[in-house]
């Protein structure tokens, strides 16, 4: 979907095109892979470029995503995981396009869910007051966009791409499953296709979740992820931050020490903590002692009492609690899955990574996690506090958390062309 200053220099008119993703979502991908062939990986210096990483509170073109297939992670009959994902979907679309990557065993029902749902919001897409769910064909390991998808950085009207190195959170020291190639090409080969310039940041390792950005200069990380051995063990501390300053365009990276407890990514800091605005976060929480997470958000909690932020603000700290109950997985659920040799598994009663900081700030709404736990309208709550001008809309996540991850994880925006 392009901007309508550029369908405006070719003389088509924006409704025209809306109607056309409606009815041949065929002719798109293959006019759209025909238009970027040439487009290409650099390997020149972001921040050198005058780029930097936006914030996720920043407009948005839209958000990709990608269906739910490896029964590793979303058991061996997807379809309650597909319906998780498809209303994440919908939510996106009230206020930014879809853009929904599958791979050829399930491009039929991804196809009839974004046709269903184009048909059902045709008028209102139309008229710019829903967006669109563009399917295109491309073979993944998984399903995590944020961190296989690009990470997009931005200098006043354009917008580039950059194509990390992925090793599936830990390459042959903790990776999580053998055979990850497919997903370390997912970047370039989805910036190729939407006409994206991308920076090829490789042999650095690094994925989307395990950064957060105010979009003022601040880049917020957590060191048991970035200097976990699996990733860059050849690197410094001082020499993974200065390549984030060098990619991102980071004037400053606060380092908190810990994630989620039992969060097999590391402990990603979008599962931790977030940017609701510059110069403030939401700090997942705990007040219980007793639960493994009281002292690595305490920790945590600690560095950012002491921190400042790029522009020299101090930081100001909201505590989302954490489920009340631990969310585990059960025997039933354990039966669905089909793990591949060398992937990692789980056990029955496994203690997973919920937190509700693994929201997503859309254009308009902000879709937050829910477990059916007591502590779900409180997450609800305060984020309405936070984004007074956004709709907060509750996602029953089970299905996703199953899976290793949340909402957060799946989603990956791309910013607007100003």
């Amino acid at each position: 979907v392009q901007s309508q200053a550029k369908f405006q220099k070719t003389g088509i008119k924006c409704v025209a095109f809306w109607k056309l993703a409606l009815n041949s979502n065929d002719k798109i991908l293959y006019g759209s892979y025909i238009r970027n062939k040439k487009m290409k990986n650099i390997k020149t210096i972001p921040s050198t470029d005058g780029y930097h990483m936006p914030a996720e509170y920043a407009c948005h073109k839209g958000c990709i995503l990608i269906w739910p297939q490896r029964p590793g992670s979303w058991k061996k009959n997807p379809e309650a995981a597909e319906k998780a994902f498809c209303a994440v979907m919908q939510a996106i679309a009230e206020s930014e396009a879809v853009y929904l990557a599958c791979g050829k065993a399930a491009l039929p029902r991804a196809k009839a869910f974004a046709d269903e749902h184009n048909r059902q919001f045709q008028r209102e897409i139309s008229e710019k007051k829903h967006f669109p769910v563009v399917v295109f064909e491309a073979e993944t390991d998984d399903a995590w966009a944020r961190d296989i998808g690009p990470t997009f950085v931005v200098k006043d009207d354009t917008v580039r791409g950059i194509s990390w190195t992925f090793n599936a959170w830990g390459g042959e020291e903790d990776g999580l499953y053998a055979s990850w190639q497919k997903d370390d090409a997912f970047a370039v080969a989805f910036a190729k296709r939407e006409g994206y310039v991308c920076y090829d940041a490789s042999p650095f390792v690094l994925e989307g979740g395990s950064i957060h950005s105010d979009g003022e200069g601040t880049v917020m990380v957590t060191e048991s992820c970035l200097l976990s051995r699996g990733r860059n063990p050849q690197l410094s501390k001082a020499e993974i931050e200065e390549k984030l300053q060098q990619f991102l365009g980071a004037e400053k990276v606060l380092w908190l020490p810990r994630g989620i407890y039992n969060d097999e990514t590391n402990e990603h800091v979008d599962n931790v903590c977030a940017f609701t605005k510059p110069g403030e976060v939401v700090l997942a929480w705990t007040d219980d002692e007793s639960d493994p997470q009281y002292v690595l958000s305490a920790e945590d909690l600690k560095v950012l009492e002491q921190e400042t932020d790029a522009k020299g603000r101090k930081i100001r700290v909201h505590k989302m609690l954490i489920p009340k109950k631990p969310v585990c997985i059960t025997e039933k659920e354990l039966a669905g899955y089909v793990f591949e040799e060398g992937e990692d598994t789980r056990e029955a009663g496994e203690r997973l990574a919920a937190s509700y900081v693994n929201f997503y700030i859309g254009n308009k709404v902000v879709l937050v996690p829910q477990f059916g736990d007591e502590h779900d309208v409180l997450a609800t709550d305060l984020l309405q506090k936070l984004f007074p001008e956004r709709e907060i809309v509750p996602i029953f996540a089970r299905e996703i958390i199953i899976g290793g991850g949340n909402i957060h994880c799946i989603t990956q925006q791309i910013p607007v062309r100003r």
